[in-house]
């Protein structure tokens, strides 16, 4: 019984390490000493822009003005917006700049996915790019995101998003999101990226697929594109701006909202065909498997910690760190975020936590296929 649990612990701690800070370091020593840049050229294919929108009366207008303002060659750009079943006054704004070029699709409810589906089997570009109605693109992103499809081994650009929180409140998402361009960066360099951002991105017409409306392009387009014969790179000069939820406690139910579609692809979306090659996997693996499981690897490092303290002093220890950042979690907690010096802290543990919540969300309920727009994310 010691036995068991002792190899519990040291397995539940190493893959803790090596997905938050082995790989990390090991990615980033591989892309220097081998990148695989992918070649890009200042070409100028045709594209469907399509944005996705329920009920997004509040931001659309302004969205559509930032695409209409990109700079592309307005004969190579169309521009569709794909409502999913909108009951708001998002239809009428979008008819607003129907003689500019605007066309809607009005869908029935049934999720972003399916709205993304049937926009790109009614539009006609090479290269379907999207965007979220609540970010904003800079001038050149556009020229910018198509620039490695001159390689024809890419079949999906991802571009770099700044989230930024007006309201001053005290999520950590930023902080986080700055960490994980830096590593999804590093990933494109190896071979492909592990995730994508529904904020800016864009997919060569033939690798699109279809799937599971409860999915989402943000996790499954990266392998799905490696599984198909192609890379999904990272175009960090392709640049965004998107409000972020305003505090922990909102970006904790996003995370959860999120882990839960998550855990759906973990289970069904056969992520981890050994096809994509052993580079992919190991990424997928590390990034990926690893990441999610965070939540129920900590709970096993708790409790293994806890039977072992009165074993040896190095398990004793571990329950002591552990039991004193759940403390100063507390703190923070009490002080509702407002202790700098504790949120990165308070950051990790709720979102680790959301990780185990949404595992048993997924395993009572499953996952729909629509949701609400997270709070303080259209300011």
């Amino acid at each position: 019984m010691i036995l068991a649990l002792q190899l519990l612990f040291w397995a539940s701690l190493a893959a803790l390490a090596w997905t938050h800070a082995g790989y990390p370091l090991a990615v980033a020593a591989l892309a220097r000493l081998r990148p695989r840049p992918p070649r890009r050229a200042d070409v100028l294919p045709s594209v469907s822009l399509i944005v996705p929108a329920h009920n997004e009366e509040d931001v659309i207008g302004r969205k559509l003005e930032n695409v209409l303002a990109l700079d592309y060659p307005a004969d190579k750009l169309e521009v569709v917006v794909t409502s999913d079943a909108s009951t708001d006054a998002t239809h009428d704004i979008v008819a607003r700049f129907a003689d500019r070029g605007v066309r809607l699709i009005a869908c029935e409810r049934g999720g972003k996915v399916a709205a993304q589906d049937r926009a790109v089997r009614e539009t006609r570009g090479e290269i379907v790019a999207f965007g979220d109605a609540n970010v904003e693109w800079e001038p050149q992103a556009l020229r910018r995101l198509v620039a490695a499809f001159a390689d024809p081994a890419v079949g999906m650009t991802c571009g770099h998003v700044r989230l930024v929180n007006p309201a001053g409140g005290t999520n950590q998402e930023g902080l986080y999101w700055r960490y994980e361009m830096w590593l999804r960066a590093r990933e494109s360099l190896v071979h492909s990226m592990t995730g994508s951002n529904g904020a800016i991105y864009a997919v060569r017409r033939e690798a699109y697929r279809e799937v599971d409306p409860r999915f989402g392009h943000d996790l499954s387009f990266p392998y799905l594109m490696v599984q198909n014969g192609y890379r999904a790179v990272y175009e960090p000069q392709a640049r965004a701006t998107e409000n972020m939820t305003t505090d922990i406690e909102d970006e904790f139910r996003r995370k959860v909202r999120m882990f839960e579609h998550a855990w759906l692809m973990l289970f069904r979306g056969r992520m981890f065909r050994l096809r994509v090659g052993p580079v992919y996997w190991v990424e997928l693996v590390s990034h990926r498997l690893l990441r999610y499981w965070s939540g129920p690897l900590h709970v096993v490092l708790l409790a293994t910690s806890a039977l072992l303290a009165g074993h040896a002093t190095v398990y004793a220890v571990a329950l002591a760190v552990q039991l004193a950042g759940l403390a100063l979690v507390g703190i923070s907690i009490l002080a509702r975020g407002r202790i700098r010096a504790l949120r990165i802290l308070h950051y990790y543990l709720l979102v680790t936590l959301a990780t185990v919540i949404a595992l048993g969300g997924y395993l009572r309920r499953g996952v729909p296929a629509t949701w609400d727009k997270a709070a303080g994310t259209r300011l």
